[in-house]
């Protein structure tokens, strides 16, 4: 599959995978930054932003995904940074491929399993008529009654894509999304512990990591570090971009 994506800067690969139903221009401005010290690597998943839409969604196709990236690539081995659904994906790419990961940098996602928490998210998706919606505004009206959050809605429109011809499309593959949601809850395996060394990004004000999901991180990452970003929620390189750079930098420069 020849994923879509941006390619800045030199040195060392830096791989950066973006969230559920999120795409690599969420990331633009911070690669920018990250290319002024690493050859970065932009990666927009299967059924997301303009790479290609398949007939399934899982982790595990992911983690192939990009192993053959890095192969077409000829990249041996990279940095990665993954945040929620490229977190997980990022984590058990490490599992799989340790030799092929440098540092690893996890934001604001565990390696447990996760019960469902997007079902508001699609039901505001689904309540937007593609057909009769003629501007982004309409568009964000119909979420309204499902998504109150300002940031979350506007982070959802940016999957609407306006045609030629004016009317609108979903960027990412919507129905293959919400069928196989449950896939992307899984939680990471490992039979025995990853020695590479991994930092766990947390927002402050985000519930993704808890304080009991660290044994479990720590068993399958035992040089793993927990570090938090202030004033920050989920979307943490998003709320605190600044000190999200720092605390990276410091650790990949090590």
């Amino acid at each position: 599959m020849q994923l879509n994506f941006k390619k800045l800067g030199s040195g060392e690969a830096l791989i950066i995978l973006h969230g559920f139903m999120g795409s690599l221009d969420n990331w633009q401005s911070l690669a920018n930054e990250f290319a002024k010290s690493f050859e970065v690597y932009l990666i927009d998943a299967r059924n997301h932003g303009k790479s290609p839409h398949t007939s399934t969604h899982s982790i595990a196709e992911m983690v192939d995904d990009l192993f053959d990236f890095m192969q077409h690539q000829h990249i041996s081995k990279a940095h990665i940074i993954g945040h929620s659904m490229g977190g997980k994906v990022a984590m058990q790419f490490a599992v799989n491929y340790p030799n092929c990961v440098n540092k690893l940098v996890v934001a604001d996602i565990a390696a447990k399993k996760y019960e469902r928490g997007h079902d508001d998210v699609f039901e505001a998706l689904y309540a937007i008529d593609l057909t009769k919606i003629a501007t982004r505004k309409q568009a964000e009206e119909a979420m309204l009654p499902h998504v109150s959050e300002f940031g979350t809605r506007q982070f959802l429109l940016k999957n609407l894509e306006r045609l030629e011809n004016g009317t609108y499309q979903w960027k990412m593959n919507l129905g293959v999304l919400h069928r196989d949601y449950d896939e992307i809850t899984q939680e990471v395996k490992s039979i025995m512990p990853i020695t590479i060394p991994v930092l766990f990004l947390k927002g402050e004000l985000s519930k993704y990591i808890k304080h009991e999901d660290w044994e479990q991180i720590q068993s399958i990452f035992p040089q793993a570090e927990l570090k938090e970003i202030g004033k920050a929620g989920h979307w943490l390189h998003a709320d605190n971009p600044k000190e999200f750079y720092e605390k990276v930098m410091a650790f990949l420069c090590l």
